[in-house]
């Protein structure tokens, strides 16, 4: 159905070629690997794909292989049978079986494990498989959306991705640009979402932004993406709790108080002068502010990580617990932080 096709909002030239390489692709019955930052809009891209092709009356079914275990990932992608594993009861289908003639968004398809991975080349260089604790071959017809935010060259060299795998699904790959290469689409962006969000709070109109809240808007490097957008965009028409003014402030940060405790910082003749290490230094004039304060620990714990790991920085990332992306955007934040790198 046309209304089922996602909205998807842009005006750049470089957005558009990528909503032309995938109206290209739609129709065509491969494999199709999406890569982009977080927030970018994967699984809208992925719905699209789905929706402008011939298996649009078919199912339309997604899963994020990053929220699940290699044993869950499995049985959820291709079931299993009676008695596969303790509390099997009965036989389930799993989601290619219920994807039958449609197609299968896989998100996050990095975090895989090697054993998933070998099954996933199987059906999708075959289209058969076998349910957990089955011998019986299935055949389905699926097509496969995969996504993810990951380098998959750089995997496979680490050995973390089968390189045959790679070459499968990547007949065509889709490079969703971050939003701050797509600056020309902030504004219509931000629209949007602002006039979505004047019609959930009951506003009978919006007010606009004013000129600082714009500039506001295009200086900031958007991490997030679309997404973070999104959120900013709406909290700050929350926060500004007047439909007839247009926004004059921008809320990026969620965290900040509407309070800020002036506490003087007396100097005393037994205060060290440096900081034990592992702690947050005091400032000599006045009280570091909570935001400040964060932004020093976050520091300190980076470049720890990153000594730590010889400047690699998807090993200090992986020690971190964040993505690779990330590590990036913090560092872009701090690029002082690799100024120790031999």
């Amino acid at each position: 159905m046309a209304e089922s096709v996602p909205a998807l909002i842009g005006s750049s030239e470089l957005f558009h070629r990528v909503l032309n390489q995938v109206s290209g692709l739609a129709p065509l019955n491969r494999p199709v690997l999406v890569i982009g930052e977080r927030g970018t809009g994967k699984e809208l891209i992925a719905a699209r794909l789905h929706y402008l092709s011939g298996r649009w009356q078919q199912p339309y079914l997604q899963v994020n292989c990053a929220a699940m275990s290699e044993s869950l990932l499995e049985s959820e992608l291709f079931g299993h049978e009676a008695g596969a594993f303790t509390g099997a009861t009965r036989a389930r289908a799993g989601l290619f079986e219920r994807a039958e003639g449609g197609t299968l968004f896989l998100d996050e398809l990095s975090t895989a494990s090697v054993r998933v991975q070998e099954k996933l080349l199987r059906i999708i260089e075959y289209g058969r498989f076998e349910r957990l604790g089955g011998s019986r071959p299935l055949q389905v017809d699926v097509r496969v959306v995969a996504a993810t935010n990951e380098d998959l060259l750089q995997a496979v060299a680490a050995g973390r991705f089968r390189a045959d795998l790679l070459d499968r699904l990547a007949f065509d790959v889709v490079n969703l640009p971050p939003l701050r290469f797509r600056k020309d689409d902030i504004a219509e962006l931000a629209e949007h979402f602002a006039r979505r969000m004047c019609r959930e709070l009951g506003y009978d109109w919006f007010a606009g932004f004013d000129a600082d809240a714009q500039a506001q808007l295009l200086q900031y490097d958007w991490p997030g993406n679309v997404r973070e957008l999104k959120n900013v965009v709406e909290r700050s028409i929350y926060r500004s709790g007047n439909p007839a003014e247009p926004v004059r402030h921008i809320v990026l940060d969620p965290f900040t108080t509407l309070w800020r405790p002036q506490v003087a910082v007396e100097a005393r003749a037994d205060t060290p002068s440096e900081a034990p290490s592992g702690t947050v230094p005091e400032s000599t004039d006045e009280a570091i502010g909570l935001r400040a304060r964060m932004a020093l620990i976050e520091q300190r714990l980076i470049r720890e990580a990153l000594v730590a790991a010889q400047y690699n920085q998807r090993g200090a990332a992986k020690a971190l617990g964040l993505s690779y992306h990330q590590l990036r955007a913090a560092l872009r934040k701090y690029p002082d932080l690799l100024a120790g790198r031999g």
